[in-house]
């Protein structure tokens, strides 16, 4: 317990699934937290949750596309707790998905722009803040899909959720020097909102179990562990690294 504390953490993706039990495990483990997501309810319900358990927490609703609401996250951070140490960049979407022959130019962009842009508008402004104050933790949540798993169907989503190795590794090597640490995960199937939208039938969702090889898909706390540890000092001379969280999908491949 209390890997982070003192620390002060950006959550975005945070009304549900990966993102809010993260926030959750961030705050049992020391951090004050500013969450981030489109849904203000739901956001508050979470910071209310946070705060009954003994934490602390402000949340901020906006659209993570927009340069001006990743500017307010950091904003927050600095205004209320005075400092910025680790940002979980997690929002995301599905996307147009689809034979990539009829999937339109707005569907593709739109996926790009909320996967992946809007991630690297949040590592420009994180970044800036943590090296002025010696450093921090930038995570990413990517896929394993499209990295070390191919599904036909879903090529806005693959190709935008890999592009964040890319930004990743670019990002580690030229802000290690400040001491700003950034890493994605790139997890299996996980039960979300998303695995359910993607998995809308118990034959699919049959299907993606038996990928692993673990045999089920993992829970959102699982995941939020090993986000801890990439965003706590246990992974101090962890950097630049695609953390496959996949159950084994990668080795199994038939």
């Amino acid at each position: 317990m209390n890997r982070l504390n003192n620390k002060v953490a950006v959550v975005t993706g945070a009304s549900s699934g990966i993102g809010r039990s993260t926030a959750k495990l961030f705050a049992a483990e020391g951090a004050k937290v500013v969450v981030g997501a489109r849904r203000q309810a739901e956001l508050d319900s979470l910071a209310a949750e946070i705060k009954e358990a003994g934490g602390e927490a402000v949340a901020v609703a906006g659209d993570v596309r927009s340069e001006d609401y990743q500017k307010a996250l950091v904003a927050a951070a600095i205004e209320n707790y005075g400092k910025f140490d680790i940002a979980f960049n997690n929002a995301g979407m599905l996307g147009e998905a689809g034979p990539s022959t009829g999937v339109s130019e707005a569907g593709f962009s739109e996926a790009l722009a909320v996967n992946l842009t809007a991630s690297f508008l949040a590592a420009k402004h994180q970044i800036a803040e943590m090296a002025k104050n010696g450093g921090g933790s930038v995570i990413f949540t990517s896929t394993f899909v499209g990295y070390s798993f191919a599904f036909p169907g879903v090529a806005a989503y693959a190709a935008s959720k890999s592009g964040l190795v890319g930004l990743t590794q670019a990002l580690a090597a030229e802000f290690g020097p400040q001491n700003v640490r950034v890493n994605a995960i790139l997890p299996g199937a996980v039960d979300t909102d998303m695995y359910r939208e993607m998995n809308d039938t118990p034959d699919k969702q049959g299907f993606v179990t038996n990928l692993h090889a673990l045999k089920r898909v993992a829970t959102p706390k699982e995941i939020a562990r090993s986000v801890l540890y990439l965003a706590s000092d246990d992974s101090s001379f962890v950097t630049g690294t695609a953390s496959l969280l996949d159950g084994g999908a990668s080795i199994t491949r038939t």
